[in-house]
């Protein structure tokens, strides 16, 4: 099938994506993969040191634009953005109905777990440009029964892809994607449908770049991923039949990538959106310190996700792309480009246990090579989260044996808010060794966690008060 994912951009839209750079390709794919053209200029112009002609980027609206298609997926012209954007961040650009793909019809003739739309709403990016964010908004069939008006919680997904086909939106409509091409399971169902029972409203943004089909996925970009959260609880006032209010309490919910996000956004709110009424977050394994992280995932199940992280911060952030564009080997662009149409499934399949290594000319990691460049060391620690006291009460988790999204680092998270007179519950999740770098060690407390989490977070939007365990914190592991 085939893998073609052309990438249009906005005027509002960088022009440059990344080290896929280089529009190499894995020589069993020659032929079947088309890198976006914005890659494809990128690569003439490192290659031959000028712009390439005869290729030239068009705007997403532009007529008789062919269908953008992902890994043999055809991605719906609903993601594509337009040309102009509105000037209010969370401000609605365009609303469809969105069938679910695992509902039941109730006993009163309502779907079950409730009716969701699909959205498109405008978010500002980490260089302050703004930006068309898509996602979705379900309106539970459950009655709220806490105080006040039925709440609202932001969902920021786990770790889903950077191909746009991994969309979570999609993923609510498509649970299991399998086409010999790709493999997505939309896995954060569970945590949505579990909300949803209790009464709370939910919104799911999809980041930055995932779906919408103008630029790459800025995987694990604090800036854009809490924006996108917070803005996503804006639209989501908007969306026509929702019964959610500017006075809706608001809750934060997210793991790994959602746990960063999450932390993000509470760091974020503040001075971003001050308009939206925190009432909780949590946090779960977030990836805090992406130096650290960086490590726990080369040769790990997940090493795709050390691709996407380079594919996202080289498309945004100057200083990082010219270490990559000047340390990435002729193979290691060919796995970024590969890398960057993929969901998780594709990824552990494609690059599971792979080194970076592998990918560089000099062959130390690409760990290392940041950490010898202070401009790319520099870039990374303007991603730090824990800089910023967070707003309101969260709620953090990590288990104790997590080798993906280290442990160390969401401790020291916890520890920084802490230290800046933060509403810290922190929970240490203490389970045995379940295998090194196979990704058990950081799904399983997704699981055995999510009850409380939930729990904990609808205390929160029932007017409840927290009790910080900051004070713990010299005694927990």
């Amino acid at each position: 099938m085939s893998r073609t994912r052309t990438r249009f951009r906005t005027a509002a839209t960088p022009n440059q994506d990344l080290g896929p750079a280089l529009g190499a390709t894995r020589p069993e794919e020659a032929g079947r993969h088309r890198p976006p053209i914005r890659l494809r200029l990128l690569a003439c112009t490192l290659a031959a040191g000028t712009a390439c002609a005869g290729l030239s980027a068009v705007p997403a609206s532009a007529a008789g634009a062919p269908p953008v298609v992902s890994r043999g997926v055809t991605i719906p012209e609903f993601y594509t953005p337009p040309t102009e954007l509105p000037a209010m961040n969370g401000a609605l650009i365009r609303t469809e109905a969105l069938p679910l793909g695992l509902n039941i019809p109730g006993l009163d003739g309502r779907p079950m777990p409730g009716t969701a739309t699909r959205l498109m709403y405008k978010s500002t990016d980490s260089a302050g440009k703004p930006v068309a964010v898509t996602g979705a908004y379900i309106e539970p069939s459950a009655v709220w029964k806490g105080s006040g008006p039925r709440p609202l919680v932001a969902v920021a997904s786990g770790t889903m892809g950077q191909g746009d086909q991994c969309a979570p939106s999609f993923a609510l409509q498509h649970p299991l994607t399998l086409n010999g091409d790709t493999v997505s399971v939309g896995y954060e169902a569970l945590a949505v449908y579990r909300i949803l029972a209790t009464g709370a409203a939910v919104v799911v943004t999809d980041y930055v770049g995932l779906g919408a089909t103008d630029r790459l996925h800025t995987y694990v970009n604090r800036l854009d991923q809490g924006h996108a959260l917070l803005d996503a609880a804006r639209a989501a006032r908007s969306v026509p039949g929702a019964s959610v209010t500017a006075d809706s309490r608001t809750g934060l919910y997210g793991y790994s990538q959602g746990g960063g996000a999450s932390a993000a956004a509470a760091e974020l709110q503040p001075s971003y959106a001050p308009d939206v009424p925190l009432a909780g977050t949590y946090a779960g394994a977030p990836p805090a310190d992406l130096t650290s992280v960086m490590k726990g995932i080369d040769g790990s199940a997940l090493a795709g996700a050390l691709a996407w992280s380079i594919n996202g911060f080289a498309q945004s952030d100057p200083d990082l792309r010219a270490v990559v564009e000047a340390n990435i080997s002729t193979t290691g662009k060919a796995a970024l480009a590969d890398a960057s149409t993929m969901c998780v499934g594709d990824a552990i399949f494609g690059y599971g246990f792979a080194r970076s290594s592998k990918w560089t000319t000099s062959g130390k990691s690409i760990g290392e090579i940041i950490a010898a460049e202070p401009k790319a060391r520099a870039a990374l620690d303007k991603q730090r989260i824990g800089t910023l006291k967070p707003s309101g009460p969260v709620r953090l988790a990590t288990g104790v044996n997590d080798d993906i999204v280290p442990h160390a680092q969401a401790r020291r998270l916890a520890v920084d808010w802490c230290r800046k007179g933060g509403d810290i519950t922190y929970d240490a999740v203490v389970l045995p060794n379940l295998g090194d770098k196979i990704l058990t060690n950081h799904l399983v407390p997704l699981l055995t966690d999510q009850g409380e989490a939930i729990g904990w977070l609808t205390d929160r939007l029932a007017g409840k008060p927290s009790t910080s365990n900051c004070w713990s914190m010299p005694i927990q592991p």
